[in-house]
């Protein structure tokens, strides 16, 4: 009688949280932001899908081993897409290991960083320095323009040291990315040709993940901020070595050109993968502040003075990459959920609800 009677609850309870919309038990109970979901791909480590301008295709980083890659490599999906049996058009070199990519207003087109010019080879990624985990910041990332079969058009950039993480304003005609040119991991935009270098923070700390608000006019990122002695001895100890340790970063904002630089969030921790909302007023981005062991990492929506936090996911390992369609209906994100335990992470699209 008991176990029928726990039955009976679990029954109850189970209809009265769930979401008529939610057929596919992928949104959680508590996440009201999100109308329906889709699961695009099933195994690997799959993440940043960015949007084309016209919303019809996205362009996504993996290291799926069924896709015969040994390291990060581009693909491109049709917005009904979804990998669960098939297999995506790769569109990267397939050589060296690329990050960040994101279309062109042509649609036709997508910018990414790789180190294929150095070596065909995949560079080591150390995940581990002494303990904290680490990114590798390759001096032999440059940033490339291709076809959408996969041909080389354009190279952006040719300077000694990293340069990677660019994303295309709204508007098509300025791109903003991350440099060790200063000597730091500062931020500069560009031309959508290239041109016109210009670099728009200089604070030390490794400023990058930048993307430009929907009407062009400012631009969002994470950095961190080594403040103490201690702290700026270890943060350039590692650069040296080609090292980041994004344990500490937090949301800034400026205007489009470095002006009225202002710090969003102060919450502690890892706040970083932020994207604008629709309206411009507010920023989404991924955060392990309420974690003293590392995870989960959620999605919170905050208001760009600062003002009221809100957490958008509930997973209970990690959700990120937060980005909007053009049209503001959907959200793409990468997450751990209904990965079987492993340690897949994998592209979802949400059906948005304000």
């Amino acid at each position: 009688m008991k176990f029928k009677h726990l039955y009976l609850i679990f029954l109850f309870y189970s209809c009265e949280t769930k979401n008529d919309n939610n057929k596919n038990g992928l949104i959680y109970p508590d996440e009201k932001h999100f109308k329906s979901i889709r699961q695009i791909t099933f195994g690997g480590d799959n993440a940043e899908a960015y949007w084309s301008f016209d919303d019809q295709n996205l362009v996504f980083q993996s290291n799926n081993e069924k896709w015969n890659v040994d390291c990060d490599q581009m693909f491109l999906m049709n917005f009904h897409d979804s990998f669960e049996e098939n297999s995506p058009k790769m569109i990267s070199t397939g050589l060296g290991r690329t990050t960040c990519s994101y279309f062109m207003p042509d649609n036709e087109h997508i910018l990414y960083a790789s180190t294929h010019l150095t070596n065909n080879n995949c560079p080591i990624a150390p995940l581990r320095k002494e303990g904290e985990y680490v990114w590798p910041i390759y001096d032999s990332y440059d940033i490339f323009i291709s076809d959408l079969d996969g041909k080389i058009t354009a190279q952006l950039t040719n300077h000694e040291g990293y340069d990677a993480e660019a994303t295309v304003s709204p508007k098509g005609d300025k791109i903003v990315f991350t440099s060790m040119r200063s000597g730091d991991l500062d931020l500069f935009t560009m031309n959508i040709d290239g041109t016109n270098i210009k670099q728009i923070t200089n604070t030390l700390g490794y400023d990058g993940g930048a993307f430009f608000s929907p009407d062009g006019s400012k631009i969002v990122f994470r950095a961190s901020r080594p403040s103490s002695s201690e702290e700026i001895k270890k943060y350039k100890d590692l650069l040296n070595e080609g090292l980041v340790a994004p344990s500490a970063m937090e949301i800034f904002i400026c205007d489009a050109d470095g002006s009225n630089l202002k710090q969003v969030t102060f919450l502690g921790n890892a706040n970083w993968s932020p994207f604008f909302h629709p309206s411009g007023d507010k920023i989404l981005f991924s955060s392990n502040f309420n974690s003293d062991v590392g995870i989960p990492f959620n999605i919170y929506m905050i208001d760009i003075n600062g003002r009221n936090l809100k957490k958008i996911t509930s997973d209970k390992t990690f959700d990120s990459f937060p980005v909007f369609s053009n049209n503001g209906k959907y959200l793409t994100f990468s997450s751990n959920r209904n990965n079987s335990g492993t340690r897949d992470t994998n592209v979802f699209i949400a059906e948005w609800i304000d």
